[in-house]
């Protein structure tokens, strides 16, 4: 079978690309294991030197996901399964509607209508995101159950997606299910336009000695989840049985709450051996204002009942990074 991932060598991209490999087969049309012969990692931009971890069953192109021929041209094959990860994030779809429509609305119809003209019924997988709640009547607490209305563009075209998803499924052009992710921790290297991006960044930089501009509140409260389980999950979500998934075809996946507090008091009981960077409060008001529309808690049953493991405690959170990143 043939796998696409859309922002294919980002972060979360390459780790789902490396379990796959390490999988070896995905659910493919036949409704039976397969092998997976070929992977495409996807991407606007891709590294000038080919990641670690990758066999020769990889392939790594660059390109715009708006472009309709370019991604015909790709997505295609027999018994096809794609992961869309690519988007403009938070902070960046608030600055450039323009850009967040193009690629997140675009994109993301190239992409189904290209498993729609593909033979069988092709998996697709997409990456939601918390940002879809929001408004003055959202509960502290959200379940998959409660009512979409996001404050901000990057939710808004996450909402749009999803939508997108039930009704080529309904219509049976494909085969869709989607991770409505948390905020998930910690990403290495540099920030990106997210405005999440300080979660990670509140112990990536201390970590690696340097110092953390906090643009928010020590209290305010978020939901998050590690990156080993989240990339678990979306595996675990395409492998779900269709009929145990129902009509609403994306799910909340597990995360924990907690506040910057408390993210910062993890970070000095599993480092306390390390020498940290400062952290310097440096509020800024969009970021704060963004991240206080999102829920600051979830509900996640419909992913437990589907085989999605729960996501760990901060302090495991925490040593995974220096396993992964630091140590390694």
């Amino acid at each position: 079978m043939k796998v696409v991932i859309t922002g294919g060598t980002g972060f979360l991209g390459l780790r789902l690309a490396r379990k796959i490999l390490e999988r070896r087969t995905l659910t493919g049309a036949s409704g039976q294991q397969e092998p997976v012969e070929q992977l495409i990692l996807f991407d606007a931009v891709t590294p000038a030197e080919r990641p670690a971890g990758l066999d020769d069953r990889v392939t790594i192109t660059s390109g715009d996901v708006a472009d309709e021929k370019t991604i015909m041209g790709m997505v295609n094959g027999a018994s096809l399964s794609v992961f869309h990860l690519a988007s403009v994030v938070s902070a960046g779809a608030e600055q450039d509607f323009d850009l967040a429509l193009e690629v997140n609305l675009d994109g993301g119809l190239n992409l189904l209508e290209a498993c729609r003209a593909a033979p069988g019924l092709p998996r697709f997988v997409f990456t939601s995101s918390l940002a879809v709640f929001g408004g003055a009547a959202m509960p502290a607490e959200v379940g998959d159950d409660t009512k979409i209305t996001p404050q901000n563009t990057y939710g808004m075209t996450k909402v749009i997606n999803e939508l997108l998803v039930n009704d080529y499924t309904r219509k049976g052009f494909l085969d869709g299910r989607g991770a409505r992710l948390p905020t998930t921790v910690i990403r290495p290297g540099k920030p990106n336009k997210a405005a999440s991006s300080f979660a990670s960044g509140v112990f990536r930089e201390p970590l690696s000695g340097n110092t953390c501009n906090l643009p928010v509140r020590r209290d305010t409260k978020m939901a998050i989840g590690g990156y080993r389980g989240v990339v678990d999950g979306m595996i675990a979500l395409h492998e779900a049985d269709n009929a145990a998934i129902g009509d609403d075809r994306t799910v909340n996946f597990p995360s924990i709450a907690t506040d910057v507090e408390g993210m910062i008091a993890a970070l000095k009981r599993v480092a306390s051996d390390r020498k940290l960077g400062e952290i310097i409060d440096a509020p800024d008001p969009v970021i704060q204002s963004i991240c206080e529309a999102w829920p600051s808690a979830t509900r996640f049953d419909r992913a437990t009942a589907l085989g999605i493991k729960g996501a760990p405690d901060l302090d495991i959170m925490v040593r995974a990074y220096i396993e992964d990143y630091l140590d390694a």
